[in-house]
């Protein structure tokens, strides 16, 4: 049984091969090094999905067949009903992290919506492409329970 301590990156920055960004004394927040960082993040993460949507596809061509038994046939189209889904909520991910690398290009990322205020390089790389920090999305969650009411 191995004691030695490893360290273990999960999640987006797992899947695009990157550490968490450790920003160097004196660095000014959204550098021109943290930028490249959340570019890479965020590509690798539309490419993952990407090849998600492109492998749906096929399964469902390779998997299609003409079941006799409605039963059969019924489980197929559930199948096939939920895949199609969750590749719809994928294909609006994708459009939401293109609309955040274009804030990259626009030099308008890293900052409250809102307020204005730092968002955090530690919550964006959680959630690269939140555009509210943490106390202003509260609020927006917060007021929205109240008006569904």
């Amino acid at each position: 049984m191995p004691t030695a301590k490893t360290n273990k990156t999960l999640g987006l920055l797992a899947l695009a091969g990157l550490e968490p960004y450790e920003m160097k004394k004196g660095e000014e927040y959204m550098s021109e090094a943290q930028l490249e960082h959340f570019r890479l993040l965020l590509t690798a993460w539309r490419d993952q999905l990407r090849e998600e949507v492109d492998r749906t596809v096929h399964h469902m061509q390779d998997e299609a067949a003409n079941f006799p038994d409605p039963v059969d046939r019924a489980a197929q189209e559930e199948e096939f009903s939920l895949e199609l889904r969750t590749r719809d909520r994928e294909r609006k991910l994708i459009k939401k992290i293109e609309k955040t690398l274009k804030r990259i290009e626009d030099d308008d990322f890293g900052y409250c919506d809102a307020c204005g205020i730092e968002i955090g390089v530690r919550r964006l790389e959680a959630r690269p492409t939140a555009d509210m920090c943490i106390d202003c999305k509260t609020m927006a969650e917060i007021k929205e329970k109240q008006l569904q009411g």
